[in-house]
């Protein structure tokens, strides 16, 4: 492994559980800061994956380093200034996927009070590869890996697969995925009905979902498949007629065609039929981070505002560290640890 030392903010919560096995729940990553320098720092390492880009390097590195990381990093630094979570009395803020991302483990460790269970990131801090090497050294023997991404993809899940496949000293093992996890499909869909609850039926439900070069899926990639199954999976757990609900991706970056529609399009298209309010739910993101809490709540809302003369468009949040969401991913490394015997 490349990593030398220990990524700071790593914490072992639990003491006095087993020194053997560990669950890691592993997130994309985030910049440390929300400034211009340290969103380079984390592009450039997240972009320099041959999952992410798969361009030739002699063609890629120059183009990443002296073009896009320049334009983009104060532009991209500006959006994380937007959502950054302040200090509050008893807990740290930062990047709400960082801070959300260590809550979900410290909620998931108290149902799982018999093995360690910590938070990473596979690009950016705490370092995914840089916390095996400390657990290994800690003693740990087994970790078991559940990346936060319900819908399996090559561009994410296997990139995860490829540092554990480098994870020299330890037994591994990974949750794939759990698209369809029955425990995942009820905690979406009772955070869906519990918002309608305290806010109104927003009438039209919209699922946006994470995009992808539509290039992969022609390769083989399960990603859109499973994203269309989890979203009927919810829309059925909710009660909702095909006319009720949409299914979107969002985050188009780059030139080639990526799966469709957009949701900036169906956005478009649903002010167009008239509809004037739409609640929008990210069942493929964990928690809540930029693409949630920038892209869809202030940047598309303000599209559809406009597109539809003054309409709503609704975000309803990640799962985050609900307790239905921490059961669900604790019940899932349960039984993938029992199984792994």
């Amino acid at each position: 492994m490349n990593a030398t030392s220990a990524p700071s903010g790593v914490s072992i919560p639990r003491d006095d559980a087993p020194a053997d096995t560990a669950v890691v729940l592993v997130n994309l990553g985030t910049p440390d800061a929300p400034t211009a320098k340290a969103v380079r720092r984390y592009l450039a390492e997240f972009l320099h994956d041959h999952r992410v880009v798969s361009l030739t390097r002699w063609l890629w590195c120059p183009l990443l380093h002296f073009l896009i990381l320049p334009i983009r990093g104060p532009k991209v630094a500006h959006k994380y200034a937007s959502i950054w979570l302040a200090d509050d009395a008893d807990r740290p803020g930062g990047s709400p996927l960082a801070v959300y991302t260590r809550r979900l483990a410290q909620a998931v460790q108290r149902e799982l009070p018999g093995v360690r269970v910590v938070d990473a990131m596979r690009y950016g801090n705490p370092n995914f590869r840089a916390l095996l090497q400390r657990l290994r050294g800690e003693g740990v023997r087994r970790v078991l890996a559940l990346p936060l991404y319900p819908q399996y993809s090559t561009s994410t899940t296997a990139s995860v697969a490829d540092v554990l496949e480098r994870a020299d000293g330890l037994a591994t093992r990974m949750v794939g995925d759990y698209h369809l996890d029955a425990g995942w499909i009820e905690a979406v869909a009772m955070s869906i009905r519990d918002y309608r609850a305290r806010h109104g039926d927003g009438g039209h439900l919209l699922f946006s979902f994470h995009g992808l070069p539509q290039r992969l899926v022609d390769q083989g990639d399960p990603y859109a498949a499973q994203c269309e199954a989890s979203a009927a999976a919810i829309a059925g757990a909710l009660g909702l007629e095909p006319s009720q609900w949409t299914l979107s991706y969002q985050s188009r970056f780059g030139r080639e065609r990526w799966l469709e529609p957009s949701t900036s399009d169906t956005l478009a298209a649903l002010a167009g039929r008239g509809i004037r309010t739409v609640d929008v739910a990210a069942p493929g993101f964990a928690v809540d981070c930029l693409e949630t809490l920038e892209e869809v709540a202030m940047m598309l809302a303000e599209e559809f505002t406009e597109h539809s003369a003054g309409g709503s468009l609704r975000y309803i949040p990640c799962l985050n560290d609900l307790p239905d969401h921490a059961r669900a991913l604790a019940a899932i490394a349960q039984r993938e640890l029992e199984a792994w015997r």
